[in-house]
């Protein structure tokens, strides 16, 4: 019996690599990857190409251009440009090879910057966004309203997952461009070991995040994908066909940053550089309903730290990269 050759772009980031780890431990797939070097996903007819020579069953939509308050900041075109390249050219060939099934990995910055807390999937399109990565969620709104589309127009079976802030193994560390938790760990790690008095972070610590291990998103996005389309669609309405992913939990930027200190074991003076941005002062998903569906996560926030420093430690020439 032939099994479901199952693509996942953007598998060597940290997201990618985590649902191929985890296809991978599923064993009933046939998993199929490309890198940048074999395929650019922003050229539409390598892109229509590849759909056509491959026969593939399934697709999970990693690949994205990403980056922290810094980086969103400082190339906005980029970031908006790469991103809706890569998410219509993907969608259009997958569509045009008769994929059966495709999951669009969403972000929650696709909120508004005021929405009520917690965040639930009918925010979306409710209120202006952070202007700090407003480029960023736009395409990231029009990758979840492209698969809406296809879904009204063609009768296809296009999801999307928005998952809360994410960390863990293959996380960007390069402090000029990586989010707050690997950021964190990198200035921390290596304050303790130049034995520094103190580590300076951004802002005024008390912007409050939910922060979830990235395994525990490659577990929900498989759930998803594998929800048979009268449960999913439950889940769901046809012009809100997106379903939020989180922990539940959130802690202070500045409780973060204690965190992290305590997991690389640094005991200096935390200090706050209330000069730079905060961003949203609040981001707390509502994922009630994946829960109430059936799914949960598994770390915590500590457990996570632990385990996202160790893969640190055992990476550390290459996790600036």
């Amino acid at each position: 019996m032939r099994r479901k050759r199952v693509f996942v772009a953007g598998h060597r980031g940290m997201v990618g690599s985590a649902l191929v780890r985890a296809l991978r431990v599923d064993g009933q797939v046939e998993l199929v990857t490309r890198t940048r070097s074999q395929l650019d996903l922003c050229n539409q007819a390598a892109v229509g190409r590849f759909f056509c020579e491959e026969r593939v069953d399934e697709v999970y939509l990693a690949a994205a251009k990403v980056g922290g308050i810094l980086a969103n900041n400082t190339c906005p075109a980029d970031f908006i440009q790469d991103n809706l390249l890569i998410q219509c050219n993907v969608v259009k060939a997958a569509f045009a090879a008769d994929v059966k099934r495709l999951l669009f990995l969403g972000s929650s910055c696709i909120y508004p910057r005021d929405a009520p807390q917690p965040m639930a999937e009918d925010a979306l399109l409710s209120g202006p966004l952070e202007p700090t990565n407003e480029a960023y969620a736009i395409a990231k709104i029009a990758g979840i309203k492209l698969c809406e589309s296809y879904n009204r127009q063609h009768g296809t079976d296009y999801r999307s997952v928005m998952p809360t802030n994410l960390y863990g193994p293959g996380d960007n560390f390069d402090l000029q461009t990586a989010h707050v938790v690997p950021a964190l760990l990198r200035k921390f790690h290596q304050a303790a070991g130049a034995r520094s008095d103190s580590v300076e972070v951004w802002g005024s610590g008390t912007p409050l995040r939910e922060f979830m291990h990235v395994e525990d998103l490659a577990s929900a996005a498989l759930f998803v994908m594998n929800m048979d389309p009268g449960s999913y669609r439950a889940l769901t309405h046809p012009r809100r066909s997106h379903v939020n992913v989180g922990t539940g939990e959130e802690h202070s930027v500045a409780q973060l940053a204690a965190l992290v200190a305590r997991t690389v074991g640094f005991d200096g003076e935390i200090v706050q550089d209330r000069s730079k941005p905060d961003g949203a002062p609040r981001k707390l998903m509502d994922s009630s309903r994946l829960r109430d569906a059936g799914w949960q996560a598994r770390y915590d926030l500590p457990r996570g730290l632990d385990n996202a420093y160790s893969w640190f430690k055992r990476h550390l020439d290459s996790a600036g990269a």
